[in-house]
């Protein structure tokens, strides 16, 4: 709930492969930003309507000069381990952290699924 909702504003579309600046009314959506807030942007309009979810996450590698930086030290996922977790979270392992850094975003897709919607979820490269 700590997540603020921001209104997605359009930018661009797609028309038969050439980018316009109209809206193409196709509901689809590319959306540039923070995926925690972006799924959240997109509740008011797909809340329990989406058949299939498909995310691969960030795999906690410790690479940081990967695409990802997976050192989950965003002052949000912070803030919401100590309130969360509490002091124990400055002991948490990587994975530990990791973990607390999907969980908010599963919460926000299982909302976004509908009933007799699935969520696939890629866990490493095999």
């Amino acid at each position: 709930m700590d997540v603020p909702f921001k209104v997605l504003q359009h930018s661009y579309g797609f028309d038969n492969g050439t980018q316009t600046d109209q809206e193409t009314n196709s509901g689809n959506k590319i959306i540039h930003g923070d995926n925690l807030e972006a799924l959240k942007a997109l509740l008011p309009e797909y809340e329990g309507r989406i058949k299939c979810i498909y995310i691969d996450p960030p795999y906690n590698t410790g690479n940081e000069k990967w695409v990802y930086n997976d050192n989950v030290n965003d002052p949000k996922i912070k803030k919401w381990l100590g309130q969360v977790v509490g002091k124990e979270a400055d002991d948490l392992t990587r994975h530990d952290k990791w973990l607390c850094m999907m969980y908010p975003r599963l919460k926000l897709l299982y909302k976004l699924l509908s009933e007799d919607g699935a969520i696939f979820v890629s866990i490493d490269e095999n």
